[in-house]
């Protein structure tokens, strides 16, 4: 048994069961109806050629993107090399007098005024290299990162005078940073190397809303210091390789490379 055709053509209707004014609608609509249908297949066709054209285009953009990504890095190492034969000139020019450190700043670079200042303020891969690659200190990484993000989940205090991270805070940035939410134990001892690395630079305080909420530890900088974080002051002097985890606050190189975390 033959199954029935879904064509109206294949199926007509018996004309000697309709008048002619009907026999004559019937085949106007079999015909709109044939032409609908050749209308839809021409935008299908069209709407598959279109799609195709914006494939092709969002594979272009894509691949622009990648050029231009290289592009950018190129010029960011470019940029490091010009500094650090700058710098290096610098060092070379020198009073001998005034440069008994090897490790002397080039004149007008700022010392930093604590850990955290310093690492934030050198190239970041290359901190990723120290404290993650050549040693366990993946949370000293973290918390250098945070603070250099502080203009995207920090608080700034209502008289633009500094600004504040709480638990929550610290919680949201390292979720941006790890692309996860961090353990309990992880948002903690960031919290811990932010005081550590920071220093001076970094105190805590307490803010109570009310008598019936629990009192909230703030984490707290001057504007100038968060600031300061993202001067980009050390790229290209090497520091990171010449002082080998060692920093410098105020004039001075403290040893942090007893960190942990």
């Amino acid at each position: 048994m033959t199954e029935p055709s879904d064509d109206p053509e294949c199926c007509p209707i018996p004309d000697d069961t309709l008048t002619a004014e009907e026999v004559s609608l019937t085949k106007q609509l079999l015909a709109e109806c044939q032409q609908l249908r050749e209308t839809v297949e021409a935008q299908q066709e069209l709407i598959d050629k279109q799609q195709q054209t914006i494939t092709d285009q969002v594979s272009r953009i894509n691949a622009l993107e990648e050029r231009v990504a290289d592009l950018e890095a190129d010029s960011e190492k470019t940029r490091d090399i010009a500094r650090s034969a700058s710098a290096k000139a610098e060092q070379v020019a020198a009073d001998t007098d005034q440069q008994e450190d090897a490790e002397q700043l080039p004149q007008g670079v700022e010392p930093s005024s604590s850990p955290l200042d310093f690492f934030a303020n050198c190239r970041q891969s290359k901190a990723k290299e120290l404290f993650v690659e050549d040693s366990n200190r993946s949370n000293t990484y973290r918390a250098i990162c945070v603070a250099k993000r502080w203009p995207e989940f920090a608080q700034r205090r209502t008289d633009g005078s500094g600004i504040f991270f709480t638990r929550d805070h610290l919680e949201t940035a390292l979720t941006a940073h790890l692309g996860e939410s961090p353990h309990r134990q992880t948002i903690h001892r960031v919290w811990d190397q932010l005081q550590e690395l920071g220093g001076d630079d970094v105190r805590v305080k307490r803010r109570q809303v009310s008598r019936s909420q629990e009192p909230k530890e703030l984490l707290t900088m001057d504007m100038a210091t968060a600031e300061g974080l993202l001067d980009s002051r050390y790229l290209g002097l090497d520091l990171l390789e010449a002082t080998a985890g060692k920093t410098r606050t105020g004039g001075v190189t403290p040893v942090v490379t007893g960190v942990t975390g």
